[in-house]
């Protein structure tokens, strides 16, 4: 959001002002900020005037200067009430040398997963991309896949869904039957990244979150939930917000990430099949290790998986 404009706002909170003691305090013209208050209004934002001045009656339910606005973290939002994939439209903001941007969207109508899987994102739910420039080689990668899921987590748990991580890249929330413990899917994590041999020239971290939409309107076969199945419809604004601070937070403490996505951990404790582009690894998952290497204890000894895609089992598979 244009600094002025949030200027304009936080001023508006605290209560009616005037015009001209708008234009005093923000040193510019009344002219100009009767084109701030009615470019926010064409935002959505509630602003009345009186005879005491302008006042903030409402804050947008979702979109980009709505989500901006009050964020706790230095992120520029693009925001498309639709978009083929906000993952696509972020290599393009990188190869224009864009780098903390945030690209949110309602909808996607073409979105990808992991193993280019087809990643339904339907309207209601928190589609995002962030870009980031990170000063680390490309082997540290996934430790951003990780704080994101531990982000998601930390935020889905606030709005009171008792979120989990099942590695690598996936928030669930486990549910325990008569006879066996199952895991429907609340969100997936995409991270690619562009650079050289030593070192990443930009980072996209995809956040898939379902939230104010129906399972029946996922697909089956990915064994779907959401917050509004959980919980409660959630204010999408502020569960945004929380997952972005969250992220910068984890972001710029990367030491901090590993022990935060242990403690959310489903993975760990379980006997896992995890297949690989190489071989399948089966045995008891005991550790994760930075930046996201998965320690499995088979019948012939300890094997770390950097990369694969992970079954749980049960145990006595």
């Amino acid at each position: 959001m244009q600094e002025t404009r949030e200027r304009v706002l936080d001023a508006l909170a605290d209560g009616p002002v005037s015009g001209p003691a708008l234009a005093d305090e923000l040193g510019v013209s009344r002219a100009a900020v009767w084109k701030h208050v009615e470019a926010l209004r064409e935002a959505g934002f509630g602003i009345e005037s009186g005879d005491a001045g302008y006042e903030l009656t409402g804050i947008p339910e979702f979109g980009g200067p709505a989500v901006e606005y009050g964020l706790d973290a230095p992120f520029e939002i693009e925001y498309h009430d639709a978009v083929d994939s906000t993952n696509r439209r972020a290599r393009e903001l990188a190869a224009e040398g864009a780098s903390d941007v945030v690209v949110l969207a309602d909808e996607q109508t073409g979105g990808r997963g992991r193993l280019d899987r087809a990643w339904s994102s339907p309207s209601g739910g928190v589609w995002l991309s962030t870009l980031l420039q990170p000063a680390v080689p490309p082997a540290q990668a996934p430790v951003f896949t990780l704080a994101a899921a531990v982000a998601v987590t930390r935020a889905a748990r606030e709005a009171g869904v008792d979120a989990g991580i099942k590695w690598p890249n996936d928030v669930v929330v486990r549910e325990t039957g008569d006879s066996d413990t199952t895991e429907r899917k609340l969100a997936g994590i995409l991270t690619e990244m562009g650079g050289e041999a030593d070192r990443v020239s930009w980072l996209v971290v995809g956040m898939g979150i379902n939230a104010n939409v129906d399972p029946e309107d996922l697909p089956s076969d990915a064994n779907p939930t959401s917050v509004r199945a959980e919980v409660v419809d959630v204010d999408r604004r502020a569960f945004t917000q929380r997952v972005l601070e969250e992220f910068h937070a984890l972001r710029t403490d990367p030491d901090s990430i590993v022990p935060a996505w242990r403690e959310y951990a489903t993975t760990l404790g379980r006997r896992v099949r995890v297949e690989t582009p190489g071989e399948t690894v089966i045995g008891d998952a005991v550790d994760v290790e930075f930046p996201g290497t998965l320690v499995v204890e088979t019948t012939e000894g300890r094997v770390e998986v950097t990369a694969g895609d992970c079954e749980h089992l049960r145990p006595a598979e």
